[in-house]
């Protein structure tokens, strides 16, 4: 296209891309929170670690990362907003996974969903994001 950009043939070119959409695009779900008071960050790996293996033995994620700890203490941790101490990472090899992923939580099927269950109990402060790659499949 002269003069500009052919963003819908251009898949690399987020304008192209549709929040409700997304397939043909890894998806990244970015969670953060803190542990309870009364919750040893042990435990909290221990379920987390069941909890990845069941969702991908059902071939309901792509990977998973470990759990990650805040490093504060640095410039290049910009946000203020948000004191959460935890992160994980988990990526959908597209958003027809990641749908797959909900629909098997929401239906509480064990023993994915026991384990998320109790993951959930056990945190506080949680925010959950999803972010779709600008690469390809």
């Amino acid at each position: 296209m002269p003069g500009g950009c052919d963003y819908k043939n251009d898949p690399t070119d987020v304008r192209g891309l549709s929040a409700e959409k997304g397939n043909g695009f890894m998806i990244q779900m970015i969670s953060v929170f803190d542990l309870k008071d009364t919750e040893s960050l042990e435990d909290f790996t221990r379920i987390y670690t069941r909890f990845i293996a069941d969702l991908k033995s059902a071939q309901l994620i792509e990977s998973a990362g470990p759990i990650g700890v805040r490093v504060s203490d640095t410039p290049m941790d910009t946000d203020a907003a948000r004191g959460q101490q935890f992160a994980t990472l988990i990526t959908f090899k597209d958003r027809t996974q990641m749908d797959a992923s909900y629909a098997y939580i929401s239906q509480r099927r064990a023993p994915g969903t026991a384990n998320h269950i109790d993951m959930n109990a056990r945190i506080a402060n949680g925010m959950f994001t999803c972010w779709a790659g600008l690469w390809p499949e």
